[in-house]
C-alpha cells in the first residue's frame, strides 16, 4: 500500500546491475570490468550498513527507556498475567450494557454480596458524556442502572469499607474532579448522593480529571487525577478531600518522569491501583503522539521505585492501542480468585470485531 492509501502494482522487472544485452546474440555478457565494480560496491554498502547499525545501537542503549529488569515483583506479575489477552480465562470485547449503550472507560469492583459493579460513561444523543452504573452476575451481561448526567465522564468507584461508596468522575463544563458519597449500595444504584463535592482548578485553569480513588479513611478519600499541564498536555496529580469540605492536590512528576521514559510526548492520563505479589503498583496509560488516538499503551508502575514497565498487550487480532486501563483483584464467575482487567481500545488502533471497551480476567 502507498503512502496515499492506494494499492500498488508490484516493482517492474529490472536486469541485474552489470548486465548488458547485446543486440546480435540476444543474451545477457557481464562487461570485463563488471566483477571488480560489482565488489566495490558491495563492499562499501556493507561498511555503511555496518556503520549505520552500530550507530542505531549505540544511540539506543543512551536511551532513558526501560531496564531489562523488572520495576518490581508486583508489574512483573502483572505482565505475567494479564499481557496476553488470548490466554485469559474470560473475556469479552465491545462491551455494551443491556440498553445497548457502550460502556466505554469501564471500571469493575465487586460488591460485597458477588454483584459486580461497573461505573462508565457512553456519548448520548445530546451530544454529551453520560456516566452510569450497571450491574451484572457474569461480567459479561450488564443491566444499567443509573445515568449519573450529562457532562461526567470517566467514573471511579470505591467502598468506603462501611457499606457505602465513594463515586469520582469529570465532570463538565469547566472540567473539573466530582466526588460522591452513598450511604449503601442502593442509594448508589438509584444515585442518593448523601455528600457532594465539587473540587476547585488548582493546578490548570484548562482542566483536571480522569478521577482514580486510592483510599477512604473515614471523611478522608484520596484520590489521583489528571491536570492539564500549562494548558497544553495531561500529567498526573494526587489529591486528598477532607469532610466533603477541603481539597488539596499536588503534582505527581515522579509518576510522569516513570511514563516520560518511553518516548511518551503525548498525554499521561487514567491509572488504576492494584495489589499483587503482596506490593502494590499502578496501571497507567501514556499517548506516545499528542493527538494520535492509535498510539496509547499501558504501563505497570512501581511506586517504590519510581520506575515503571512497559505492558505488551497482545490481543487475538493484534490491536495496538489501549487506553483507560483498570484492574482489580475479583472471585470470577466461576468461583475462582482472578486479576480482572478493563482496557479501552481506541478505533485508530483496533483490529477488526475488537474496537471499544475490553474485559477479560486471569485465574490467580
Amino acid at each position: 500500500m502507498g503512502p496515499d492509501g492506494t494499492y500498488r502494482r508490484g516493482p517492474p522487472v529490472c536486469r541485474p546491475r552489470g548486465l548488458w544485452r547485446t543486440p546480435r546474440a540476444g543474451r545477457a555478457v557481464r562487461p570485463p570490468s563488471a566483477r571488480t565494480l560489482d565488489g566495490t560496491v558491495t563492499a562499501a554498502r556493507l561498511s555503511a550498513f555496518v556503520a549505520a547499525a552500530l550507530a542505531v545501537v549505540l544511540l539506543l542503549t543512551q536511551l532513558p527507556g526501560a531496564s531489562a529488569h523488572p520495576a518490581s515483583a508486583a508489574t512483573a506479575r502483572f505482565v505475567a498475567l494479564a499481557a496476553d489477552v488470548t490466554a485469559a480465562d474470560g473475556h469479552r470485547y465491545g462491551l455494551t450494557d443491556d440498553t445497548g449503550a457502550t460502556m466505554d472507560a469501564a471500571q469493575i469492583v465487586q460488591a460485597g454480596s458477588g454483584t459486580y459493579l461497573a461505573v462508565y460513561h457512553t456519548m448520548r444523543a445530546d451530544g454529551r458524556f453520560h456516566s452510569a452504573i450497571a450491574t451484572s452476575a457474569d461480567l459479561l451481561h450488564w443491566q444499567r442502572r443509573h445515568d449519573f448526567g450529562a457532562g461526567s465522564s470517566q467514573p471511579a468507584l470505591a467502598a468506603d469499607g462501611h457499606g457505602g461508596y465513594v463515586l469520582a468522575y469529570e465532570k463538565d463544563p469547566r472540567n473539573h474532579i466530582a466526588v460522591r458519597a452513598y450511604d449503601d449500595l442502593d442509594a448508589l444504584l438509584t444515585g442518593r448522593a448523601a455528600h457532594r463535592f465539587d473540587a476547585p482548578r488548582t493546578l490548570s485553569a484548562c482542566a483536571e480529571g480522569t478521577p482514580a480513588i486510592t483510599a477512604v479513611h473515614g471523611d478522608t478519600v484520596e484520590l489521583t487525577g489528571h491536570y492539564r499541564a500549562d494548558c497544553d498536555t495531561d500529567r498526573q496529580l494526587t489529591a486528598t478531600l477532607k469532610d466533603f469540605t477541603t481539597w488539596s492536590a499536588t503534582p505527581d512528576h515522579r509518576l510522569d518522569r516513570a511514563v516520560e521514559r518511553y518516548g511518551t510526548s503525548g498525554n499521561i492520563g487514567d491509572r488504576d491501583r492494584v495489589g499483587l505479589a503482596g506490593e502494590p503498583m499502578v496501571l497507567i496509560e501514556g499517548q506516545r503522539w499528542r493527538d494520535d488516538f492509535g498510539s496509547w499503551s499501558a504501563y505497570a508502575y512501581d511506586p517504590a521505585s519510581g520506575r515503571a514497565d512497559r505492558v505488551p498487550l497482545r490481543t487475538g487480532g493484534g490491536s495496538t492501542s489501549f487506553a483507560n486501563p483498570s484492574a482489580t483483584r475479583i472471585t470470577d464467575p466461576g468461583g475462582h480468585r482472578a486479576l480482572l482487567v478493563s482496557l479501552f481500545i481506541p478505533a485508530e488502533g483496533a483490529a477488526p470485531g475488537e474496537a471499544g471497551q475490553l474485559v477479560y480476567w486471569r485465574e490467580l
